[in-house]
């Protein structure tokens, strides 16, 4: 090795002993001065076995280049083997001032400044921390003792680097972990609102509140909440996604449990005890009995009838309530308050009696009649036939709505069953005492179509006087189906009185009586043989319908439908027809085509053979010479 080789490596020899000496005399103290001084003589040991091995090795210029330590040449110091530096941390480990990363320690701050806090840590230097991570602290002051996690030793400016909020997540962490498992009770911050619930703020982590979780009763405004310290327990960490969930409820259900059990073994019967409106529904109201709840349905809230049971009650309200029964349990407990009051029947004007006339207001309408409140409490039935005179029945909501003041007269009263049947209708005198003078056998009037049905026609003649139009009754010439082809509701109709049944309350009525008969000049119009112009109206199996002259309608049987060419009439054809039956009577009218055509050929075959038998009839002249030869032939044989 020549002497310029030997005195490089000498250099570097040197610059790296004063490295590890800096290093060492920044990291640690006196104590540790004889572990530094050994790792430095068996470094500089080393290194001088290495020099003497270059010395007795001849190199040449290619072998030089290829063993060159580029890394000590560039900078400037030969590179310390890995396994020596482990050696050398685990050497300062347990020293004075010594720190690991990742490490969470306590530091005290020893200054402050209106953006940073310097933390000392009893380290070789002081670190920095924003005071943005100890806004949850703004009393933070110099001389505090604070947690801290040693993020880094150095940094690239040789900076020891802390973090208050790391520490404080880690140590959060811990003690979150500690109380759920011990059921220890911990205080939050309730920072703000979120949806289903509230935000806690647990040591510094952010934890759920659920809303059900916040009181044994429901809460109705949330805001009151925020920005208060509470005191809650840990029911569930979710370690994956870290998530923590919180009850402040659960706290307080140990002490009502207790008092729970005290009051449940109290309960009977026809008890009165004072609640608060817990809850209002649409079918009850819950009240909290202290503890323990109870359910007043919306019929035991008032005698008198309710949509609603917001109409009387509100919530938070308190009220004394009567126990009406529970189960074996204790668990459901129904409750009454109407019952704390007398039933409004006993207070009942004792000299109420059938056929008075009492004032009142319709509460409730159904398919079959209405309810009338004629006092709070006391409620009587209005059926919907007791509405009106009229036999026809309608809905009780075509006469009367919720809320309408009605009189009526009081038709049955039972004070033992509580029970009230009124009337309307009897307020008008019955329509039905003078029938027989307004409406006898044979007059006409007026009246409007109210209903049909499948056989006849409904009509009303006035306000409670309805009759019955049959449907064969409806006209003289054409065949109705329905009286809906004829007629329809709300029409005003012409009728005749044709029967009269007062105790059945029955009319009947006709409507083409109210006409002239035409079958009276149809009869000699449509006389037997004689031939009339018609047209097909429908077809039937067993034939077809066709109007004739003047609308009247005829039947044609299926045989006599066919036509000279063989075919048959269809609908809409027009043709002559025949008339094979007239009945005055049942106004029934049958003709026939083919009877046209078939008379024609009956007459010719017959006009045929009366020639065919004159041709062959002997002649008085053939008879005389016959005669003649005979005579002659008698001759001759004398």
């Amino acid at each position: 090795m020549s002497e310029q080789t030997k005195k490089e490596e000498v250099v570097v020899e040197e610059a790296a002993a004063e490295t590890v000496n800096e290093v060492v005399a920044g990291v640690i103290d006196e104590p540790v001065a004889e572990v530094v001084e050994e790792v430095e003589e068996d470094v500089v040991e080393e290194k001088l076995e290495l020099v003497e091995e270059e010395e007795n090795t001849a190199a040449t210029p290619e072998e030089f280049l290829e063993n060159f330590d580029w890394h000590k040449y560039e900078q400037g110091i030969e590179e310390v083997e890995e396994e020596k530096l482990k050696a050398f941390e685990a050497a300062l480990e347990g020293t004075v001032g010594f720190v690991t990363e990742r490490e969470v320690i306590e530091g005290t701050v020893i200054r402050k400044t209106e953006r940073e806090a310097i933390i000392d840590i009893n380290s070789k230097s002081e670190g920095v921390i924003s005071l943005n991570e100890f806004r949850y602290n703004p009393n933070l002051a110099v001389g505090d003792t604070v947690e801290v996690l040693v993020d880094k030793r150095e940094d690239i400016t040789g900076q020891l680097v802390l973090s208050h909020k790391k520490a404080r997540v880690i140590k959060a962490w811990d003690r979150v972990n500690a109380a759920h498992e011990s059921g220890e009770v911990v205080n939050g911050f309730v920072k703000c609102r979120t949806r289903g619930g509230m935000i806690v703020d647990v040591f510094g982590i952010e934890a759920f509140l659920p809303g059900s979780q916040i009181d044994v009763k429901p809460i109705r405004d949330y805001d009151q909440y925020v920005e208060k310290t509470m005191e809650f327990k840990v029911v569930k960490i979710n370690h994956e996604f870290k998530n923590v969930v919180v009850s402040h409820k659960a706290l307080i259900e140990a002490d009502i449990e207790l008092q729970k059990k005290e009051i449940i073994g109290k309960l009977e019967k026809g008890q009165v005890l004072e609640g608060v409106v817990k809850n209002i529904t649409s079918y009850g109201v819950f009240v909290d009995l202290g503890g323990v709840d109870g359910l007043v349905h919306i019929t035991d809230l008032s005698w008198s009838r309710i949509n609603h049971p917001s109409e009387i009650l509100e919530l938070d309200q308190k009220l004394n309530v009567v126990i009406l029964d529970f189960d074996d349990q204790k668990t459901r407990i129904q409750l009454g308050l109407k019952q704390l009051s007398a039933h409004p029947w006993d207070a009942l004007n004792a000299d109420l009696k059938v056929g008075d006339k009492v004032n009142g207001k319709v509460v409730v309408i159904a398919d079959y009649g209405a309810f009338i409140e004629v006092s709070e409490g006391v409620e009587g039935l209005v059926h919907v036939s007791e509405m009106s005179w009229s036999t026809h029945l309608r809905s009780a909501q075509d006469f009367v709505k919720v809320g309408d003041e009605v009189e009526a007269v009081v038709l049955t009263l039972d004070r033992e069953d509580r029970k009230m049947s009124l009337g309307i209708k009897q307020l008008h005198p019955d329509p039905w005492t003078d029938i027989t003078k307004k409406y006898p056998v044979g007059s006409t009037h007026e009246g409007i179509v109210r209903n049909y049905t499948n056989f006849g026609v409904f009509v009303e003649l006035e306000e409670g006087i309805d009759g019955l139009v049959y449907i064969s009754d409806l006209s003289w010439t054409k065949k109705v189906k329905h009286p809906s082809d004829f007629t329809a509701i709300g029409d005003k109709l012409s009728v005749q009185v044709l029967e009269l049944d007062v105790e059945g309350r029955k009319l009947n009525l006709g409507h083409k009586q109210t006409q002239d008969n035409p079958w009276d000049a149809h009869e000699a119009t449509y006389a037997i043989d004689s031939v009339h112009t018609g047209t097909v109206k429908e077809t039937t199996d067993k034939g077809a319908i066709v109007t004739l002259e003047e609308g009247v309608d005829a039947f044609v049987p299926g045989r006599h439908m066919s036509k000279e060419d063989g075919s048959k009439l269809v609908k809409g054809d027009t043709a002559e027809f025949k008339i094979l039956e007239f009945n005055k009577e049942y106004r029934r009218i049958v003709i026939s085509h083919s009877a046209i055509f078939r008379a024609e050929e009956q007459k010719n075959i017959k006009a045929a053979a009366r020639k065919s038998q004159d041709a062959d009839k002997p002649t008085l002249g053939d008879a005389n010479d016959a005669l003649q030869a005979l005579k002659d032939k008698m001759d001759g044989k004398a």
